[in-house]
Parts: C-alpha cells; sequence; structure tokens
C-alpha cells in the first residue's frame, strides 16, 4: 500500500504508529533522529513521511527536516506530529509545506484518517505525472496562425495566476488542451488536474462524485473537489450542471471549504478552478438555466478558444503533430500529406473541429494505404454545401486544382445535375441557369457532356478539346 518512514524521539510513540500502519498493510521504516532519518532518506525515498517537531540529540529539528525534503522532493506528504502544539507552530509547519499537523497525545482513528487522504493526494500526484510522461503533448499548444497566437498571448497572461479562468469555444476545438496548458506552465504544476465532466455525470450522483462520500458500511470517499486540493479542478461544460449544485459549489468558491455527503465535518479545499462551455451562459441565466452568480464568480478571466475554421493555417501543423503522436502511442506509421490532400484537408468544414481532424487522421493511419504520402482519395469527400451568404464549401479535389481545371470541372458536374433535375430537358435546364439554349449547347459539346431525354447527362467517353468560353 504505500512505504512510511515515521520520525520520533520516543521509541514507544514510533513503534505504537508503526504496528498500527502494518495492520492496515502499510510497510514502514523507523528513525529516532535526523541523521537516521537523512540516512533513510538517501537509502530510499517513501511515499509519505510521519515527522515529529521535536527530535532530541539531532542537528535538525523537524522543522528543518521538512523544509529540505520539500525542497528536494516537494511530492512526498509529510504529516507533523508535535507533544508541544500551538497554532504557531502549525501554521509554520503547513506553510513549509506540510500536508497536516496533529497535536499528541493523538487520537489514532484521526491519525489513520490524515494519512489515508495525505496517501491518496500523494497516488492522485504520482498518477497525473505519470499520465504527463505518457502523453507530454496533452498540453502542448500547436498552430502559428494569428487566431491561435492571440489565444497563446491570452493563456501566457493567466498561468502564473491563481484567477478563475472561463474558456468558451465550439465542441472540438481544445478547451480542455487549453485549460491543461495553464496547469502545465503554472505554480501547481505538479499538483493533480482533476475533470469534472459535467454533462457526463448523472445529476443524482453529482455532489457526491464532487464532495465524496462519508458512510458506516463504506466509510470515507474522497470526491473530486478533495482530490484536486492543491492543483486546479476543471469543470468540462460547466453549464450541464444541475441548479442544486451550482449553489452548493457556489458556496465552495466563497468559503473554500465543503463536507462530504453523509459528513459533518468541513474539510478546507485550496483549488483553482477552470471552466469551459460551448453554450451562451447569459441566455441560459435568461433561461434560468444556470445561476447568475456562479457565473461571475467563475467568468472572471473568459478566453475564446477559436474554432478550426478560424486557424485553418494550422491543420498542416495539427496534421504533423497527430501523425507523430499515433506513430508514438500506437505504432501507426510515420507518414506525411501530399500537397493535394493539404490543400483539401484546409478547405474542409470541420463542424467538430480539432478533434474530428484528429479522428480523421487517425482513421486515414489505420485504414489507409502503405505509402509514404497520404492522397487525397484517402481523405473523406464533402458535398459542396452552404456556409455562409454568398460562399459555398469546395468539395473532393476542386480545391486542389489549377483554376482552369476546377473550372471546367465545377461547370461540367453542374450543369450534369441541373439537366439530370430536369430529366434531359434542354429548354427547361437553359431557363433555370440562365443561357440561351444554343450557348448551352455549344458549352455541353466543349465539356465533353451528351445529353438525351432518356438518360439525362453523361460524359463522353472522349473529350477531345478543353474547355472553351461559351
Amino acid at each position: 500500500m504505500g512505504d512510511i518512514l515515521i520520525v520520533d524521539d520516543e521509541r514507544d510513540i514510533r513503534e505504537l504508529i508503526s504496528d498500527i500502519l502494518k495492520d492496515d498493510g502499510y510497510t514502514t521504516r523507523l528513525a529516532a533522529n535526523a541523521e537516521e532519518c537523512m540516512a533513510q532518506l538517501e537509502a530510499e525515498l517513501p511515499s509519505m513521511m510521519i515527522l515529529d517537531i521535536w527530535l532530541k540529540d539531532s542537528h535538525m529539528d523537524g522543522i528543518d527536516i521538512l523544509k529540505k525534503v520539500k525542497r528536494e522532493n516537494p511530492e512526498i506528504p509529510i504529516v507533523i506530529i508535535s507533544g508541544h502544539g500551538n497554532i504557531e507552530i502549525a501554521v509554520a509547519a503547513i506553510k513549509q509545506g506540510a500536508y497536516d499537523f496533529i497535536e499528541k497525545p493523538f487520537n489514532i482513528d484521526q491519525l489513520m484518517v490524515v494519512i489515508g487522504r495525505a496517501m491518496e493526494t500523494a497516488r492522485l500526484r504520482q498518477e497525473n505525472q505519470a499520465l504527463k510522461r505518457q502523453d507530454g503533448t496533452v498540453s502542448e499548444m500547436i498552430g502559428v496562425s494569428a487566431a491561435f497566437r492571440a489565444l497563446k498571448s491570452s493563456l501566457d497572461k493567466v498561468t502564473k495566476s491563481n484567477g478563475r479562468v472561463m474558456l468558451t469555444g465550439p465542441a472540438g476545438s481544445g478547451k480542455e488542451v487549453a485549460a491543461r496548458y495553464i496547469h502545465a506552465n503554472s505554480n501547481r504544476a505538479d499538483a493533480p488536474f482533476v475533470t469534472v465532466s459535467s454533462a457526463t455525470i448523472e445529476p443524482e450522483r453529482m455532489e457526491e462524485v464532487l464532495f465524496g462520500r462519508e458512510s458506516a458500511e463504506r466509510g470515507i470517499e474522497p470526491g473530486l473537489l478533495e482530490q484536486a486540493n492543491g492543483g486546479i479542478i476543471f469543470f468540462d461544460e460547466v453549464a450541464d450542471m444541475p441548479l442544486g449544485t451550482q449553489s452548493k459549489i457556489l458556496r465552495v468558491l466563497v468559503e473554500q471549504r465543503f463536507q462530504r455527503v453523509g459528513g459533518s465535518t468541513p474539510i478546507d479545499v485550496d483549488v483553482r478552478v477552470i471552466s469551459s462551455t460551448t453554450r451562451d451562459l447569459e441566455e441560459e441565466i435568461e433561461l434560468g438555466r444556470f445561476r447568475r452568480e456562479l457565473y461571475h464568480r467563475l467568468n472572471v478571466v473568459p478566453i475564446a478558444v477559436p474554432s478550426l475554421e478560424d486557424r485553418r493555417e494550422d491543420v498542416p501543423l495539427l496534421v504533423e503533430h497527430f501523425i507523430a503522436t499515433f506513430h508514438k502511442t500506437q505504432g501507426l506509421p510515420l507518414r506525411r500529406l501530399s500537397e493535394e490532400a493539404e490543400a483539401l484537408l484546409q478547405t474542409m468544414t470541420w463542424p467538430g473541429n480539432v478533434r474530428q481532424l484528429r479522428n480523421v487522421i487517425e482513421r486515414v493511419l489505420i485504414l489507409g494505404s502503405d505509402a509514404e504520402e497520404i492522397d487525397v482519395r484517402e481523405l473523406p469527400t464533402q458535398e459542396a454545401v452552404p456556409q455562409e451568404e454568398g460562399r459555398v464549401v469546395l468539395s473532393g479535389g476542386l480545391a486542389t486544382l489549377p483554376l482552369r481545371e476546377a473550372r471546367e470541372l465545377f461547370e461540367r458536374e453542374y450543369l450534369m445535375t441541373q439537366i439530370n433535375r430536369f430529366g434531359g430537358n434542354i429548354s427547361r435546364t437553359a431557363t433555370f441557369v440562365g443561357m440561351e439554349r444554343s450557348a448551352l449547347h455549344r458549352k455541353l459539346k466543349s465539356l465533353g457532356v451528351v445529353t438525351s431525354n432518356k438518360s439525362g447527362a453523361r460524359v463522353a467517353e472522349h473529350v477531345d478539346e478543353p474547355a472553351e468560353e461559351a
């Protein structure tokens, strides 16, 4: 379960604590003074320390040891114990990084609760660091576009503060990556980053998930707020949080403390809050679905995360990044985009934004050919759909062609579509497209399109000459 170093100059105390911890499955090491403590630390770092402040016949007291350990190994939780406790000593210990302070004679149950919480916190921090090492790109920001540079500039300004940040933007645009970037570059980088998926947690379980639970049958189960203590808690899609939970979160933000479900003991918590939403929270407030007071507490620093539509220039860099990531994590082939494929990806619509682009590249790498280059034919095609007034999205490989070839291809497909729409009737087609019938015949001939009232329009088997202006 964990290796705990117990440092106390009273033999009875350290052996008593050791016996109790061993009964609960922990392994322990003992030290009677600063010298033995340093020797134990030199031999192997423990998962946790229980440290007496007053150590007889030692050149260092507990506070000195605490400072040294926290300076060199800040991830090790240390619980301070003392038979001469007072508020000043406790405050000094906490300021130097102690997890908690317990005064002798201590209650064994209280000590075990504190040890359990400290070990859980240490475990979460270790997992957090392991995840960072496993996927070091999770907080990496990729891009060169003006929209991206503006976003990164805003994020860099808030990393070192404790201000609450509200990230807004469409689904899949990278709001969680932005939140993790803030965490990775903040003073809390070594502390947990805990995500609350407001949209996926069942409303009736939300408070238990956030605040934890206490019961005689199951003991203490820390919630996400408690697990995030000292670090950052990220409320993903905060607009989906139930109204009742919103009021309780508001109270936590004001008081910096809460109670577990079924418990009565107030628990102090130190967390930085980052939230995200795809919705207009002002509109949600007007509809009575979000509390205005909570909105103002969370929306201290609003930062808009741009859609992929607004940063098309970044698409090639993102693709290169995704290919390298999939090669590293899944062993997928290292390929590169052809010029045509790159141009097509930059002109496609991406309603799912960066997440959709990532999924497309993963699918291409899994199902695509073994060629070094990703060909345009391996990419998904899109129909030309309205984008905004006066614009359409170019489909297939049209965006990759020179103007002359693109115009010919577009005219041919457009006119064939209209002729087929009107059942091969050239007169009705000419009226609809706004051309004289004779001019339409000449245009169709130059494009190599043959028509009939039975089969509509089709491309001739051989086109001898390129398209001409009608």
